[in-house]
C-alpha cells in the first residue's frame, strides 16, 4: 500500500503546483481584468488549497505508517505552504481591496514552495 501512496503523493505533487499556479495567474488577471472576477475563482483557489492539505496529509501517511524518510527540508517546505496558506487566509478580511493580488502572489509563492519541495526529491 505504501507503494500505491507514494505514487499518489508525486503524482499529486503536480497537481498542487499547477492549481495553485493557474489560481494564482486567474487572481491576478482578475485584479487588473474585471471580466476575471467571478465567483469561480474563488472555488478554485478553496481547490489549489485543499489540494496541499491533502498532499501533506498524503505525505505524513508516508513518514508515520509507511516509515519512508525524506529529502532534508522537505518536510519543512511542506508545512511552510500550509502556513503560507493560513497567513493568506488570515489577511483576507484586512486586504479585501488587494485580495485578488494578496492570492495571486499568494498562489504563486505556494507554487514555489512546492516546486521547491519537488526540486529536493533528486
Amino acid at each position: 500500500m505504501t507503494a500505491e501512496v507514494q505514487g499518489i503523493h508525486e503524482w499529486w505533487a503536480w497537481v498542487t503546483v499547477v492549481a495553485n499556479g493557474v489560481a494564482g495567474v486567474w487572481c491576478l488577471l482578475a485584479h487588473w481584468v474585471p471580466w476575471f472576477r467571478v465567483r469561480a475563482v474563488w472555488w478554485f483557489v478553496v481547490a489549489a488549497e485543499v489540494s496541499i492539505v491533502v498532499q501533506v496529509a498524503l505525505g505524513v501517511y508516508l513518514l508515520a505508517v509507511g516509515g519512508l524518510p525524506a529529502p532534508e527540508f522537505h518536510v519543512f517546505y511542506g508545512f511552510l505552504a500550509v502556513v503560507a496558506v493560513a497567513i493568506l487566509a488570515g489577511y483576507r478580511q484586512q486586504l479585501v481591496a488587494w485580495q485578488y493580488l494578496l492570492y495571486g502572489f499568494g498562489g504563486l509563492f505556494v507554487m514555489g514552495l512546492l516546486i521547491r519541495s519537488m526540486t529536493l526529491n533528486r
